[in-house]
């Protein structure tokens, strides 16, 4: 009986566990030396965890029209630094600073958003790799 229970303890902290493991690095994602600069249109917004996306239409020079997926911190990071749930809303014209997938896929982990008007919001995560850029308002300077 009490082997069982040690058993039953340890395949629950095992299947607990899992979604840790699988919340990833920047750097395993990401490269750091393929910033992107996007200035496109908000198609949807994901409110998941462990990350919010940004889905974004990129209209290029030739007219194509390419659909990036942008992603951010977790919703609540994102609603602690202004974030709305209204904030971007389908159509809402926008520009992203980030760094683009490492498999050169149209996927990008945002730095910073900004506005029309000029209002900036900063997407990125902090403490997972991403490069120290000074978009991050609690980053020590360097």
């Amino acid at each position: 009986m009490r082997t069982e229970s040690a058993l039953a303890a340890a395949l629950g902290l095992l299947l607990t566990a899992a979604p840790v493991r699988a919340h990833h690095a920047f750097s395993a994602e990401f490269d750091a030396n393929k910033p992107v600069k996007l200035h496109g249109t908000v198609s949807k917004m994901e409110w998941i965890n462990p990350h919010a996306w940004i889905h974004i239409d990129v209209k290029r020079d030739d007219g194509r029209v390419e659909k990036w997926m942008i992603e951010g911190g977790t919703p609540n990071t994102l609603l602690r630094r202004g974030f709305t749930r209204k904030s971007l809303l389908p159509g809402t014209e926008i520009v992203v600073d980030g760094y683009q997938a490492k498999d050169g896929s149209m996927k990008a982990n945002g730095r910073d958003l900004t506005f029309p008007d000029g209002r900036k919001l900063f997407l990125g995560s902090s403490g997972t790799g991403a490069p120290r850029d000074g978009s991050d308002p609690r980053e020590p300077n360097r």
